[in-house]
């Protein structure tokens, strides 16, 4: 296989659902595509320049309406992005709805067909559970797809193109533990290798204290923090959050020089980092603290430990956290200390048999 440095701009390559290697080529707001022939040969050349030659003037990812087969999956994608429940939806959803579905749509099946243009009557159990098992190395990815996918043969249902959602018959895989869940150990260690006065300092600090998204840690401002609170509009949800400032995020801050710049977690050259550009550049400073299996989501998790640890509610936690669902935060706070949970518990439950009345058992009346 070509190393990927050698491959033209915006190719990468694929394994496709038999495990055999493609090259595709990718960029932002034009149409993905494979290229034909192996690297190096002149048809993939031909290829490669056919896809740039037109890619300038078919950037728009949704086909045109007139290639589109009635009630294919095509149709169907197309129809749902009509509907007033996708509209609802953030930006930042869309984004990430459209970035699975659209790559669902262009995967060729073994005759050569891709899977937009199949009918929808067509979609089955069986062939869904072929595509889903496929991905079992990617578990998460599988269950995601399996959830867009639900969603838009709901709509399937609601047109009376079929009376069944077959997607609702397939079976999740197992979500695991998701992102590491930082120990208070860890996160010393980190505190300990970037000292205040840095960036990656305060951006943990930040993190840890808002329990944000790597999304939302990068677009924190001064004006966020007002009356020893930062407001945060978390990504996910659209809910607000105001969290008062912990002292470790207040020294954080106050360690950097004071700059009229309007971020609080900006790049070397004082721009603010893109999401991508600051998960990366978090990997970066985890690997330099010795912690490589650490992300910046994981604080988000170690918050909401730490917050079920010290005794806050659910619905306490919530609000700090930003979470909507009760659920969803019992899952992010499933690492909590058992034994520290216990001490809590028993603790409380001694101070309240001491502040309990004794009864008077006497009933002579003397």
């Amino acid at each position: 296989m070509p190393k990927t440095d050698s491959l033209p701009d915006n190719v990468r390559p694929v394994k496709d659902r038999h495990g055999k290697t493609r090259f595709r080529f990718r960029r932002k707001g034009w149409p993905s595509a494979y290229l034909k022939g192996e690297p190096g040969s002149a048809e993939f050349h031909r290829s490669y320049a056919a896809i740039v030659e037109k890619g300038g003037a078919e950037k728009s990812p949704i086909k045109p309406l007139q290639d589109i087969k009635p009630r294919s999956l095509d149709d169907l994608w197309r129809r749902h992005r009509a509907t007033p429940r996708w509209k609802k939806k953030a930006a930042r959803t869309q984004l990430v709805y459209s970035r699975v579905l659209d790559r669902f749509m262009d995967r060729i099946d073994r005759k050569g067909r891709r899977y937009g243009s199949w009918p929808v009557a067509a979609v089955s159990v069986a062939w869904l559970d072929g595509i889903f098992g496929d991905m079992a190395a990617t578990p998460g990815a599988a269950n995601n797809l399996r959830k867009f996918l639900a969603g838009l043969m709901d709509d399937a249902v609601r047109l009376g193109w079929r009376v069944d959602n077959p997607v609702r018959f397939t079976e999740k895989f197992d979500s695991g533990k998701g992102f590491h869940d930082w120990t208070d150990a860890e996160i010393q260690r980190f505190r300990d290798t970037h000292p205040l006065g840095t960036m990656a300092r305060l951006t943990l600090e930040l993190a840890l204290n808002t329990a944000a998204r790597r999304c939302n840690v990068n677009k924190i401002e001064r004006d966020h923090i007002t009356g020893g609170r930062i407001i945060v509009d978390h990504a996910k949800g659209n809910n607000c959050t105001s969290v008062p400032m912990l002292a470790a995020t207040r020294a954080a801050i106050e360690a950097l020089p004071a700059q009229p710049i309007r971020f609080l977690v900006t790049t070397q050259f004082g721009k603010p980092f893109s999401d991508a550009g600051m998960g990366n550049r978090m990997r970066k400073w985890c690997d330099a603290a010795g912690l490589p299996h650490c992300s910046l989501h994981g604080l988000r998790k170690a918050m909401a430990r730490q917050l079920a640890e010290s005794g806050a509610t659910d619905a306490e936690g919530m609000a700090v956290t930003g979470h909507k669902k009760a659920a969803t935060f019992a899952y992010y706070r499933q690492a909590a200390s058992q034994p520290a949970l216990a001490d809590r518990a028993m603790s409380n439950l001694e101070a309240r048999a001491v502040v309990q009345p004794a009864k008077n058992d006497d009933k002579s009346g003397d």
